[in-house]
Formats: structure tokens, sequence, C-alpha cells
């Protein structure tokens, strides 16, 4: 069976975002709902997400992020908005991402394009301050 490789302008454009998280460390719980946007930057893309988070305990909270997003060899880069190395990921099937280190808490995640355009991601981290899991699905706006 041959898989469909994702190019890098396959993303342009809105998604919608659900995403759900489970923390085993601090009980911190929640989903957020919002909307992820890529742009094109460059050469690249430009990852913008914005969404409202909501905690077990019921508080909602603002979430925003951005990430830079590169074809390469490799397949695709993921650098933070600043332009920090963050991961890299080959866009096809199901398929894990490079190890991130921050301090001493381990970044894993795992794609899955399965069913593309829908898609998603799976972190898992793990270390000293941190142990959740986060899973973000990703439909066509």
């Amino acid at each position: 069976m041959h898989r469909k490789t994702v190019l890098l302008a396959d993303f342009l454009g809105d998604w919608r975002l659900t995403r759900q998280i489970t923390d085993a460390l601090h009980g911190q719980n929640g989903r957020l709902d919002g909307l992820a946007r890529f742009v094109t930057d460059g050469d690249g893309l430009r990852y913008e997400e914005s969404g409202q988070l909501t905690l077990a305990s019921g508080a909602v909270l603002q979430a925003d992020r951005a990430y830079l997003w590169d074809a390469g060899a490799a397949g695709i880069t993921v650098r933070f908005a600043d332009g920090a190395a963050f991961h890299q990921f080959d866009p096809v099937g199901q398929v894990s991402g490079t190890t991130h280190l921050c301090g001493a808490d381990t970044y894993n995640v795992a794609y899955d394009f399965e069913r593309w355009p829908s898609w998603c991601a799976t972190w898992d981290v793990t270390g000293p301050r941190k142990n959740y899991r986060s899973i973000s699905h990703y439909n066509r706006a």
C-alpha cells in the first residue's frame, strides 16, 4: 500500500483544533478548542494557534502559540517562533518525530496522517517537572 506524503504546502490555511491534555503529575487535565492557521512565511510556513483551554477545575484560559515549519531533506522541521530548534518529522502515515529535550524534561511526538486531511499529533512529555499526554486533532475549518 502506497501512503501519500503530505507536502508542506498542504498544511496552508485554517484548521479546527481540539486538544485533550491528561496530566498525571499535577492533575491539570484539560481540553483546548480553537483554531490553528498555517500562513506563508518566507520559504516555509508559520503555525499560529489560538484557543480556549478549559481545565478540569473549571478554569478557562486563553492559549496561544506559534511555530515555524520548513521542508527539507529530513521531512518537516519545526522551530519555535524565535527560530530555536524544536523537532523534525516525516509527514507520511503514522510517524514519530525527533525527541526534544527541555532541561531534564523529554518531549516525544507521534503524528498520524492516515486520515488526511484530518490528522493528529500526540505528545508524551516526561521528566521531573512534567508528566502529561497531549493529543491534538486537526480538521479543515
